[in-house]
């Protein structure tokens, strides 16, 4: 179609905004592109062969140790002698308050603050991505981490029990049984529980990325908060913030250890992180469309 008959076929005005408007395949194109170059990060690998490592330390040093367990440590320690496929679900609780966070605050924080460190954020914007695709973009990107992060130390811990410790039925904190099968589900429930405890943490990330173009700073600030609300959620003098707290639900995973499964947990902990999403999304979004990248 020729400009003259796409002028023709338009409102007067329109034209240059339906030039304006990025291709479809756009947006798809731009997250692969991200995922791509957040996986092949060298920082990102780092992250996760750290969080791998964890299970695997906890499986050696009880495979080592002979002086039996002493009743500290991570949950689930005791069990790990007798069943290997404790180990991921103890690396998984021991990474939740600290490691795991820690991760995501790294990942999340250099979303827009790295792109803007680094002089690429103007090119990016200059091509027809629009604020408001990217801003998704790099969100969705940082969902993949909290995705990955908790599901690489279950299978790491999967893995490395299997092959120091003898493998069978797995008895729930209820007091029921089930097969090793079942308890893989659960393990893997049990990672995207996490996973969806982490989005929120993600969401503040990526506003405070907008606020800064260092993106160290805001790696640090998002990490600080994480340890804060932890911090205050410990605090019985502040009981009534507790439950707004984004780190309220985190180790609520331990109920899809239980028969049957309390749903009503991973429900109440996803719309807690919705309600994160929605609220420092709008923060971001309302930032991010009227930040100068002349600078």
């Amino acid at each position: 179609m020729s400009d003259s008959t796409l002028s023709a076929s338009t409102a007067p005005g329109e034209t240059a905004s339906v030039r304006a408007r990025p291709p479809r395949g756009l947006g798809l194109a731009l997250l692969a592109s991200e995922l791509a170059i957040l996986f092949r990060r060298t920082r990102t690998i780092a992250m996760l062969a750290a969080l791998a490592a964890v299970p695997i330390l906890i499986a050696v040093a009880v495979r080592v140790s002979s002086s039996g367990s002493s009743g500290r440590g991570p949950a689930f320690i005791d069990q790990i002698t007798q069943n290997g496929l404790f180990v991921g679900v103890a690396g998984l609780i021991l990474c939740i308050p600290l490691f795991l966070p820690l991760t995501v605050g790294v990942a999340a924080g250099d979303t827009i603050a790295g792109e803007a460190s680094h002089g690429t954020l103007r090119y990016l914007l200059v091509a027809p991505a629009g604020r408001v695709r990217l801003l998704i973009v790099k969100f969705l990107g940082t969902v993949a981490f909290c995705i990955a992060a908790p599901l690489v130390v279950v299978l790491a811990g999967t893995v490395i029990g299997a092959i120091l410790f003898p493998l069978g039925n797995v008895t729930l904190l209820s007091g029921d049984t089930v097969s090793i099968s079942e308890s893989l589900g659960r393990a893997l429930l049990m990672s995207a529980y996490v996973s969806v405890s982490l989005i929120g943490l993600s969401a503040i990330g990526l506003f405070i990325s907008t606020l800064t173009d260092t993106p160290v700073g805001a790696m640090a600030a998002t990490i600080v908060i994480s340890v804060a609300a932890q911090v205050v959620g410990s605090l019985d003098q502040l009981a009534w913030l507790h439950p707004w707290l984004f780190s309220y639900h985190w180790l609520g995973v331990v109920d899809m250890l239980r028969q049957p499964i309390l749903w009503s947990s991973f429900g109440d902990n996803a719309i807690l992180q919705l309600g994160y999403v929605i609220v420092f999304g709008a923060l971001a979004y309302s930032r991010f469309v009227t930040k100068s990248i002349l600078s």
